[in-house]
């Protein structure tokens, strides 16, 4: 089985970082073959920022692909440029909104063939006291839904990487299970 994924969005929502985390989760505890592709617009803070993460039970070829199983997408520039690779019966997560915000995804994505997700998390990571948490938010969302791998692994990951900096760690790991509650919860 494989599962190609697009994170995309804004530079400074922390696309880079939410595919970094389940590409490390994936590679380092799985017998699963992994690759993470960073593209990064002509600017890293408010320029568009995308990834690819690969996740399959066989050596990968090529890490692109025309095809998305999954997307995972925080603004709607980013819906625009990659809702057409998303394949049918596909699943796209996205970024949306009780607010209207043209920075935010619509929740019309123009395609009824696919199981969309949605997750308002700027709005849930304000709530939580720090907007820097949404990708986290976002990637619980993804996990849960998806159940593309093991959820103690990824925070096992999470928790590994921010081991430089405790603080941090309570919020995030807050933020990590409001995600998973909200993406189990689309998923019924």
């Amino acid at each position: 089985m494989e599962t190609n994924l697009c994170v995309a969005g804004f530079g400074g929502q922390g696309v880079m970082t939410l595919g970094k985390f389940l590409a490390d989760a994936t590679c380092n505890s799985t017998d699963k073959d992994v690759t993470f592709f960073p593209s990064y617009g002509a600017e890293q803070r408010g320029g568009t920022a995308n990834c690819f993460v690969v996740i399959s039970d066989e050596a990968i070829g090529a890490p692109l692909g025309d095809v998305m199983d999954d997307l995972i997408v925080m603004n709607g520039p980013s819906l625009k440029k990659f809702i057409g690779t998303l394949k049918s019966g596909g699943t796209p997560v996205i970024h949306n909104s009780i607010r209207n915000s043209s920075s935010i995804v619509s929740d019309d994505i123009g395609r009824d063939d696919v199981k969309l997700v949605k997750a308002p998390v700027t709005e849930l990571a304000l709530e939580m006291g720090n907007a820097k948490v949404l990708n986290v938010i976002m990637l619980g969302v993804y996990v849960g839904y998806t159940e593309v791998i093991d959820p103690a692994i990824v925070w096992q990951t999470i928790e590994h990487k921010l081991s430089s900096k405790p603080k941090l760690l309570p919020l995030n790991k807050q933020a990590f299970e409001k995600g998973l509650e909200l993406g189990r919860a689309q998923k019924q």
